[in-house]
């Protein structure tokens, strides 16, 4: 817990330095796009939420079966289980962070105008947040990825980024890796349906 109080504040400090690199055209433009990414966020909470939940009762269910059987299929049940498990668990704690990022929305706005600052391309990554700031909609994740995908970033920029605690999860890489878990977290509601399914048919067959 200490060591994360010390990280924060070594992170509040260096936000702070940064401030005063932001301009007053690329403070406004960032504005705009927070107030397009928030609402987005919160519009998206109950249903990452289910998204969430749903695969939980076949993910107890395949580890279920898989301990209550024996021989390799136990092996197998219990090792696909606890991989859907962890697809699971990354969503939710990907989901979790995200939602803090948008708790205050003056300091997000703040990040992301520091996050312009840092580019070697200002007028270009403006560009990227004015375009976000004029879209909206529960799309905003895929359009950020398809915005800044096209942007040269630079290794200075990806090392500040880490400083930058709620803008960060809106930008390169962690953009990318969060478009990559909600995937994997879609993906799971079929999968872990049908290998639930699969599990009782393996057990009964067992059984019989």
């Amino acid at each position: 817990m200490e060591k994360r109080r010390s990280w924060g504040a070594r992170a509040n400090k260096s936000v702070g330095s940064m401030t005063g690199r932001v301009d007053g055209q690329t403070s406004q433009a960032a504005q705009h796009a927070t107030m397009v990414i928030v609402p987005a966020v919160r519009l998206l909470r109950l249903p990452t939420l289910a998204l969430l939940v749903v695969p939980l009762p076949f993910i107890l269910t395949t580890l279920a079966l898989g301990l209550a059987t024996d021989g390799p299929a136990r092996i197998v049940l219990v090792v696909i289980a606890l991989l859907m498990g962890l697809v699971s668990l990354a969503f939710g704690a990907r989901r979790q962070r995200i939602l803090r990022a948008v708790e205050e929305p003056e300091v997000l706005a703040t990040e992301l105008g520091i996050a312009v600052s840092l580019s070697d391309r200002v007028d270009e990554t403006r560009g990227v947040l004015t375009a976000i700031g004029g879209g909206g909609g529960a799309r905003v994740f895929s359009r950020l990825r398809g915005l800044w995908s096209g942007v040269t970033m630079t290794g200075r920029w990806i090392d500040g980024v880490d400083d930058l605690e709620r803008a960060r999860y809106f930008l390169p890489p962690k953009i990318g890796t969060t478009v990559t878990v909600a995937v994997a977290a879609l993906w799971l509601v079929p999968v872990s349906l049908v290998v639930a399914l699969l599990s009782v048919i393996t057990v009964l067959a067992r059984a019989l």
